[in-house]
């Protein structure tokens, strides 16, 4: 075990020192993006890349080159081009329609990528990112349902680790967005339209071993966003959730064992996550962001990552599942009762009524702002008019910090990083008051609330669930205990 900086030239000491004990070679894809970058200098220096060759490698991260596999492999993709200027940037934008994501081309975390709404938006950002060379401009798919797939590849069949569906919608980065395992809205065609992609997909790149790859879904079509062929930050949740050690089954395929081989010796199962049985318990990841240490932030979230952590919420029931993921952040902890403050964009208004409404019923006060309480009451919820910031005094952020206001639900109207509301979401982040800025992620809190309310809150160990869903794929009987 060496603790070395991941440098080339740290690593080839490392490789030397280790010539002597029969090496076999180096595995580039369990530490992120930092070795697959070493991948072909590794090579040049006569290093021998064990699993996916740095060729593949390059051919998931060239723009270019992986676009016209998808193509040829007939699979769809966000329209989208690479710009070297302004006028390049806003003719593709134009063509492809707004709202478009603009990134740098090489960029880690999601940094400095926004989603675009206008021309003129377009030109802000690209003066305020003038230095950072190529721009990548896709369309935005906006609504969309985003998709991780965690699989292995041999060269010749595929093993499905799992299918994780983003509960935020499009537009949030895959690691400050909950997901859950299995998908709770995709069906099991989908799902076999998921694999037989990621296998063409696999095996166009050359992969073998590790591949992540994430989807959109809109309209009933899938999209592939990127491919990345390493561990993602989700493997280790994957494993957790379903009881096969990814990261050890792609270390034997790339040391030149076959899926096959794999599941004779039971280091694998019979069947996937898609070819085999629905686990009866689910599982939420959901990321932990430090906005508590950063008093002023904006809580908003979107396409540039902010999570510092992530943890888990596992259960019978989806609901639960996600109100202890929420519980492990220790910032979002959802109330079982109290006061629920509501502020929704015009946009969401229609679909957030029934929502708020089942908070009433199960006995949250409800506060809104003065265009939100009109809705709310025209469909017969009862709620409490208080000021926005502007309008004077008592206003919400007076209320949230006298300790009166237990649940924020805040979809903000506007595009910029400070669109209406900052104040509101800033408040309750200094306050400790669990915010909630996204449709997809409050309907999910109310099916938690839910969960709270009915005291379904149970606690079964990891090895419990993993011993049942081998007995699924077995087809034993479930073995005792709640389920």
């Amino acid at each position: 075990l060496y603790f070395e900086p991941l440098t080339l030239e740290d690593v080839l000491a490392v490789v030397e020192t280790e010539a002597g004990g029969d090496l076999k070679g180096v595995l580039v894809q369990f530490g992120g993006q930092t070795p697959l970058k070493l991948a072909h200098d590794l090579e040049r220096e006569g290093v021998p890349i064990l699993g996916t060759p740095p060729e593949a490698i390059d051919r998931a991260e060239d723009r270019g080159r992986f676009g016209a596999i998808l193509d040829e492999l007939g699979i769809p993709q966000p329209a989208g081009a690479v710009a070297r200027s302004l006028d390049e940037a806003l003719a593709t934008a134009q063509r492809i329609g707004f709202p478009v994501l603009v990134r740098p081309s090489y960029v880690l975390g999601g940094r400095a990528m926004e989603i675009v709404y206008d021309a003129a938006q377009m030109r802000d950002w690209l003066a305020r990112n003038a230095a950072e060379g190529d721009v990548l401009v896709d369309k935005f798919l906006e609504g969309a349902v985003e998709i991780d797939v965690d699989a292995v590849f041999d060269g010749t069949e595929i093993f499905v680790g799992g299918i994780m569906e983003h509960i935020e919608e499009a537009g949030v980065h895959s690691g400050d967005s909950a997901c859950v395992l299995p998908p709770y809205t995709l069906g099991r065609g989908q799902q076999r339209q998921l694999r037989e992609y990621t296998a063409a997909i696999a095996e166009a790149l050359g992969t073998r071993g590790l591949i992540n790859i994430q989807y959109a879904i809109r309209d009933d079509v899938i999209h592939v966003l990127e491919a990345n062929p390493r561990a993602s930050r989700t493997t280790p949740f994957v494993s957790k959730a379903t009881g096969v050690a990814l990261a050890k089954v792609a270390a034997r395929v790339m040391a030149g064992d076959s899926l096959k081989v794999l599941r004779d010796r039971g280091v694998v199962p019979q069947v996937d996550a898609v070819t085999g049985p629905v686990p009866m318990h689910v599982a939420v990841k959901e990321a932990v962001l430090p906005f508590n240490r950063f008093p002023g932030v904006d809580t908003l979230l979107g396409p540039e990552m902010r999570s510092t952590g992530e943890v888990m919420g596992v259960d019978a029931d989806f609901g639960v599942a996600f109100a202890k993921s929420q519980a492990g952040t220790h910032s979002m902890v959802l109330p079982a009762k109290g006061t629920v403050f509501v502020s929704i964009a015009n946009r969401d208004k229609r679909a957030l009524i029934f929502p708020v409404k089942r908070l009433a019923e199960l006995g949250f006060d409800v506060l809104a702002t003065e265009g939100t309480a009109q809705t709310l009451l025209r469909a017969g919820v009862r709620a409490t008019v208080v000021h926005k910031v502007h309008e004077g005094t008592p206003n919400v952020v007076d209320r949230i910090a006298a300790g009166e206001v237990d649940l924020v639900l805040n979809t903000p109207a506007g595009s910029g990083p400070r669109a209406d509301g900052y104040e509101i979401r800033s408040a309750a982040v200094s306050h400790g008051v669990p915010c909630i800025t996204t449709l997809s992620g409050i309907l999910a809190a109310i099916q938690g609330i839910e969960g709270l309310r009915e005291n379904k809150v149970g606690v079964r160990s990891l090895q419990g669930y993993h011993a049942d869903l081998a007995a699924a794929r077995s087809g034993s009987a479930p073995g005792p205990g709640p389920h």
